[in-house]
């Protein structure tokens, strides 16, 4: 069962990192993995979470970078150091065939520290906000999931460690939720 897991990923991960290639995705998949391509986005709903909900808004902002943080940490220190997986670029059997867009990097694969973190922001914004506005949800969701593609598209995490780090996030973001829920029940 395992071994079957284990080849679909590495099939999965072939098909997105060679067969999804062209010109429009080697220019784009690297900006959407880098921090500092999102920093509009990131002072924006800074901005608009002050701006309109002050007080509310700055508990908003202090628990979504919280459970990034947390996220981060724990997906880093819990996870990948126990589990120690190989990233593609250093696998064995990946590196001989795989398309390297972006440094490999040190460290471990799994789970995918930016899909933990970029899904535990989503999850949260997307949660606190659905009330009052589903489409953040779904927008939230679709960022992460971009970016989520964007690593496995370079060459730096394997489906499955997106996938669990994805699922991870969003249950740290569901967790961040009931924290903010519980601090300020009337939003």
């Amino acid at each position: 069962m395992l071994e079957h897991l284990v080849a679909l990923d590495r099939h999965l991960f072939h098909f997105i990192n060679h067969d999804l290639a062209n010109p429009f995705f080697d220019w784009l998949m690297p900006m959407l993995r880098n921090a500092r391509f999102w920093i509009p986005l990131y002072v924006a709903v800074i901005v608009f979470c002050i701006w309109r909900y002050r007080k509310q808004g700055i508990i908003i902002i202090v628990l979504l970078a919280a459970s990034a943080g947390f996220a981060d940490f724990t997906s880093v220190h819990l996870l990948k150091n126990n589990v120690e997986r190989l990233r593609p670029c250093h696998d064995g059997t990946a590196m001989q065939t795989i398309i390297s867009r972006v440094p490999c990097g040190p460290g471990y694969s799994f789970p995918s520290t930016h899909a933990t973190d970029h899904f535990a922001m989503a999850a949260f914004f997307g949660l606190v906000f659905f009330k009052r506005s589903r489409w953040v949800a779904v927008v939230a969701f679709l960022w992460a999931a971009s970016i989520c593609f964007a690593q496995v598209y370079v060459g730096v995490h394997f489906p499955i460690d997106v996938i669990f780090g994805a699922l991870y996030g969003i249950l740290v973001g569901y967790l961040f939720t009931l924290l903010f829920k519980k601090l300020q029940p009337g939003f």
